[in-house]
C-alpha cells in the first residue's frame, strides 16, 4: 500500500477489493453477501462497488415468478455492505472484529426495478462520521440509471462475546 501526500497532511491510499478480501472484511457470506467487488474507494469519503446480478439468486425465485426484481430491501443492504467496507477502512477496523449494524434507514426511495443479468453499481458517502456512529449517503445505479437511493446510519460495535 502506497501513500500519497497532499497539502494537508499524508493519506493513505485505499486498496481495492476483490471477493477474497470482502469476505475477510465483512462477516456475510452467501445467500446474504451482496457486495462483489470494490472497484473504488477513497478513505474518509466514497466508495465504489459492485454485485453482479444473476438469475441464480435465491430471492429471484419468490420475487415475482415470472417477473424476477431484485428487492429493493436488499438493494439498501447492497448499500449498506459497501459502507461497512468504507467505515472499516476510514476508522482502521480491520482485524479488530468490530462489526457494522444498521441503525436508521431514511429518505428510500427507489426509482427503477432491478432484474437478473445487470451489475449493480453501488455509490456510497459519508454525510457524518464518528468513532462509534456513521452516516451515510448511498445510490444504486445500472449504467448510470439510479435505482435506489437512501440515507441510513450504522453503528460500530463489538462482536458479541462467546
Amino acid at each position: 500500500m502506497s501513500e500519497q501526500t497532499s497539502g494537508q497532511g499524508a493519506a493513505r491510499a485505499a486498496p481495492v477489493y476483490d471477493i477474497q478480501k470482502i469476505l475477510n472484511a465483512l462477516p456475510h457470506r452467501y445467500p446474504l453477501l451482496l457486495v462483489d467487488r470494490v472497484k473504488a474507494l477513497e478513505i474518509g469519503e466514497t466508495i465504489h462497488a459492485v454485485k453482479a446480478v444473476t438469475f441464480n439468486e435465491q430471492f429471484f425465485q419468490g420475487h415475482f415468478p415470472g417477473r424476477p426484481i431484485m428487492p429493493g430491501v436488499l438493494q439498501i443492504e447492497a448499500l449498506a455492505q459497501t459502507a461497512a467496507i468504507l467505515a472499516i477502512e476510514t476508522l482502521e477496523l480491520a482485524g479488530s472484529g468490530k462489526l457494522v449494524y444498521f441503525m436508521a434507514i431514511d429518505e428510500a426511495k427507489f426509482r427503477s426495478p432491478v432484474e437478473p443479468g445487470v451489475l449493480l453499481d453501488l455509490h456510497v458517502g459519508f454525510v457524518q462520521k464518528r468513532a462509534r456512529v456513521c452516516k451515510f449517503w448511498g445510490k444504486a445505479s445500472i449504467e448510470g440509471k439510479v435505482t435506489c437511493d437512501v440515507q441510513f446510519t450504522a453503528m460500530v460495535a463489538d462482536p458479541p462475546e462467546g
